[in-house]
């Protein structure tokens, strides 16, 4: 084992992780990027770098986002994955027995960009409960380090080290202390792209992809967008990775595009996705805030448009609207 997979801290020999290896370009939203940037500068002798949260929904691309910065800076990148059974142990050093019993330690991804003077993003961390996030007190205020009870060690960051945490808008999370959240600051809410980054980014990886189901995609994304839907780039990739892989099937019966890509949608998003205006009104009925209601040709049509089956004609406005006695009695005498 070589001296770079190994460091040595108080006399306790600690096994590095290894770091990401991931070469993802950025596409879009160049000012949260530089937002990032900003806040792991350091302007002084007296300053310190900033440990960041940044918020946005699944699929969007945060941690994607933390590994532009890191190429930008030319540091290695580790990424540690918060769940809700993290244990402190977890997150710093773990203890391994051997198979001729002997115990060596392993430092977590965390660690080893401390130790290293690399970059760590605590992915998903609203995931992780309050205990686990109390052995990072001390790493993300002026100390900038931490104890490890089972190594019986204290780790100090070496001046290099950055973090960010990433934390989804969901509620399958827990709720952060606000002596934690305290020192999580910024936050850099990271937003769905618009329609040409978003066309950018599904091209930029699905690059074998032919241009009408690319299309298809983002204006069904951002339709989604519109209407305050969770749907992310994530998913469109993942419509289009299984539409392709159905039409590149050798069958009796081929499937065409638009049948292809119906189906990823339902088997990718659940079988309600392809109505989006009735996902959006279930979802504002759960929250009693139900709109007007709208039809599956809205998607693809303006609501006042000719050709938009859904579109209401003056004169069924007209019957449709609440019949008032006393107006009626005025306007008769």
């Amino acid at each position: 084992m070589s001296a770079q997979q190994e460091r040595e801290v108080a006399g306790v020999r600690l096994r590095l992780s290894e770091p990401i290896n991931l070469d993802q370009r950025w596409i879009g939203q160049e000012e949260i990027l530089d937002q990032l940037l900003a806040c792991w500068l350091v302007v002084a002798k007296e300053d310190l770098p900033l440990s960041p949260r940044i918020t946005g929904p699944p699929g969007i691309g945060k941690t994607t986002l933390a590994m532009a910065a890191a190429r930008k800076r030319n540091q290695d990148l580790y990424v540690f994955q918060c769940t809700a059974d993290t244990r402190p142990e977890d997150l710093l050093v773990t203890p391994v027995l051997s198979d001729q019993g002997k115990i060596s330690y392993h430092a977590s991804a965390l660690v080893t960009a401390m130790l290293t003077g690399s970059i760590c993003v605590l992915d998903e961390g609203n995931r992780m409960n309050e205990k686990s996030w109390a052995s990072l007190a001390p790493l993300l205020d002026h100390r900038r380090q931490v104890e490890s009870i089972v190594a019986g060690i204290s780790i100090r960051a070496e001046p290099g080290f950055r973090t960010c945490i990433t934390m989804n808008e969901d509620e399958s999370t827990y709720e952060i202390p606000d002596y934690i959240l305290s020192r999580l600051q910024p936050t850099l809410k990271l937003d769905f792209p618009n329609r040409e980054d978003e066309l950018a980014i599904l091209r930029y990886h699905l690059p074998f992809v032919e241009a009408d189901l690319l299309g298809l995609t983002v204006e069904f994304l951002q339709r989604s967008h519109d209407l305050a839907l969770d749907f992310s780039p994530r998913d469109g990739l993942h419509i289009l990775q299984y539409a392709v892989k159905r039409l590149a099937q050798d069958r009796a019966h081929p499937l065409g595009k638009d049948d292809a890509w119906k189906e990823a949608v339902l088997k990718v998003l659940g079988d309600d996705a392809l109505d989006l205006d009735t996902l959006a009104r279930q979802r504002d009925r759960t929250m009693g805030n139900a709109p007007a209601a709208m039809g599956l040709g809205s998607f693809f049509f303006g609501s006042n448009d000719a050709l938009n089956p859904d579109r209401a004609d003056d004169d069924d406005e007209i019957a449709n609207e609440e019949f008032d006695e006393e107006d009626y009695l005025d306007d008769t005498e």
